[in-house]
């Protein structure tokens, strides 16, 4: 499985971001989609995921409400919509994808392959 994220960039804080990530190779493989990010100095974080076949949704409590996942089999793409930005949200945002099915869908180690990231600034 092979991602790649796009769609980073400067967003004003109150704003909308769209960060989209493709998906190619054993997509049939694939269980859980999700996003993560990182800002300086911190850790990689939990933002949404979302399952490849149901369409079941899951999201960190500092975005619920403000992002929206989703995702299209017949484009093999996931989207993260980002409305109502904040400078908090500033960070690399990372795509990946879960094929064992093992551990929970908040946590990193449950994934097994990574986009390359992208990078969103919010500015305040």
């Amino acid at each position: 499985v092979q991602l790649q994220a796009s769609g980073g960039g400067l967003v004003q804080a109150g704003g909308s971001l769209r960060v989209s990530c493709g998906v190619s190779g054993r997509t049939f493989d694939i269980i859980t989609m999700a996003w993560f990010r990182q800002s300086p100095g911190k850790e990689r974080e939990f933002v949404a995921a979302i399952t490849w076949s149901g369409g079941s949704a899951y999201y960190a409590d500092s975005v619920k409400g403000r992002f929206t996942i989703g995702r299209d089999r017949a484009k093999n793409t996931v989207l993260l919509q980002m409305n109502a930005v904040r400078p908090e949200d500033t960070a690399v945002y990372y795509c990946a994808a879960d094929t064992s099915l093992e551990g929970t869908v908040y946590s990193q180690n449950s994934y097994d392959y990574w986009g390359q990231g992208t990078l969103v600034t919010v500015s305040s």
